[in-house]
């Protein structure tokens, strides 16, 4: 049979057919019926096609084991936050609110292309700044089901850029690896707190083929300040979260998609020099408490 426009989707349909795999036969089902939709729709020419395949290569070739390319063109096209989204709804039975988040669970977002190397394990109250600059902070807070029970031994995963907006895998050197990253574990009150520094807004990189994109587009690259958390614990959904600086710019308009208001959080300054030296920090100091909800697992 000759492959013609109006045949194109039944002659690669058919093609699938004796996939085993179900789930796997859908999704092949559904990624070709809306490509060649798509083609059809914005009719791209042979050129502009070998454009589109060597944007994809470049988007490959730029990925390693320090920077995650793909997931950054997922995150500006905002396709990381709509399945985050989607699987909040699903990992909630589809019970979800205005937002379609888990019900009483915290917000979800991006995991983003740096959570890339192992964080070290650090006791509670450690700071996970090993370079001494920027503006000192803690950061506390529990973990807890929706109805309040405590959740004890949770670990709490976090990572965040410097004062300068930049993370340890991406400062040439400037930054040891590992500097702004923690793995924690909550104690037999589900309690969390560590040290660190008020992170900055930053760009994601713009040096590859995701900032090229951005740049043809005329969109900014920035991200407003914020703090990475993944927070998990057995009998519990897992959450990919952030928490951010309220006031922080770029809030209204992250490159992302990713912030959500519930996740906004005062990083008030402290005039206290008894809770200073309490938490080993200077005086003054900056202080948020952010409080974790996880998910039951369904039985």
């Amino acid at each position: 049979m000759d492959f013609s426009e109006n045949d194109s989707v039944d002659a690669v349909l058919a093609s699938f057919a004796d996939t085993p795999d179900p789930r796997l036969r859908e999704v092949m089902d559904g990624l070709v019926r809306h490509l060649h939709g798509f083609l059809r729709d914005v009719r791209p020419s042979l050129h502009e096609w070998e454009q589109a395949i060597d944007f994809l290569t470049a988007i490959g070739q730029r990925s390693d084991e320090h920077r995650q390319e793909f997931i950054l063109f997922s995150d500006v096209m905002g396709a990381s936050m709509l399945v985050e989204t989607m699987e909040a709804t699903r990992q909630a039975g589809g019970a979800s609110g205005a937002t379609g988040e888990r019900v009483d669970a915290t917000a979800s977002t991006v995991l983003g292309p740096f959570h890339v190397v192992t964080s070290p394990e650090r006791a509670l109250g450690d700071t996970i700044d090993s370079v001494g600059t920027g503006e000192p902070c803690l950061i506390e807070g529990s973990v807890r089901a929706p109805d309040g029970t405590t959740v004890p031994g949770a670990r709490i995963d976090v990572w965040q850029a410097d004062e300068q907006g930049s993370y340890d895998v991406e400062s040439e050197g400037r930054q040891p690896i590992g500097n702004g990253r923690g793995l924690f574990t909550a104690d037999d009150d589900g309690r969390f707190w560590f040290r660190s520094i008020v992170p900055a807004h930053y760009p994601i990189p713009t040096d590859g083929p995701v900032g090229a994109l951005l740049r043809a587009t005329k969109r900014h690259p920035y991200r407003p300040a914020h703090v990475h958390f993944i927070v998990e614990a057995p009998g519990y959904v897992p959450v990919t979260t952030h928490v951010f600086v309220e006031g922080s710019p770029y809030l209204d308009s992250d490159a992302v998609f990713a912030v959500k208001q519930s996740l906004v959080r005062d990083f008030a300054a402290v005039d206290d020099a008894d809770a200073a030296a309490r938490h080993g920090l200077p005086n003054p100091f900056r202080r948020a408490h952010f409080d974790i909800v996880l998910a039951p697992e369904a039985s």
